[in-house]
């Protein structure tokens, strides 16, 4: 028996970040995106490409904090984003390889055998965000 899904995709991703001005600033300021929203008292802020709400959360625990390891800890492991060609995909590595405190963990190259191209960077905050450009779709 097939079972209908009850989800209709991603409403937001929410994510813990080490320091929300640096990470809100590498959004809107590196990448372009809006902030749509903020929530100073929890703090939070909300920023947008257009097509993906990222809510980004200030972390807690200052005195003790625990960074995230994609292979240890149950979790995020990265957040991919899709790019709309070639060129910008580029544009994204350059930007992000200038980027104070940012880190390209690997420039543009083919997803397996290709013809999908991605790249994976950290934000200055530690988050791991893939970038894919997939021809054709």
């Amino acid at each position: 028996m097939t079972v209908a899904s009850l989800t209709r995709g991603i409403d937001h991703v929410g994510l813990t970040v080490r320091d929300l001005t640096q990470t809100k600033d590498f959004f809107v300021e590196c990448l372009g995106w809006k902030q749509v929203g903020e929530k100073p008292d929890y703090p939070a802020v909300f920023v947008s490409d257009g097509h993906l709400l990222v809510t980004l959360w200030q972390r807690k625990n200052e005195d003790n904090p625990v960074d995230f390891d994609r292979r240890s800890n149950v979790g995020l492991h990265h957040l991919a984003l899709r790019v709309e060609s070639e060129d910008a995909l580029n544009e994204i590595t350059d930007r992000i390889s200038r980027w104070p405190g940012a880190k390209v963990e690997f420039a543009p190259e083919l997803l397996g055998k290709g013809p999908k191209k991605h790249a994976m960077i950290f934000e200055p905050g530690g988050i791991r965000l893939e970038f894919d450009f997939a021809p054709g779709a």
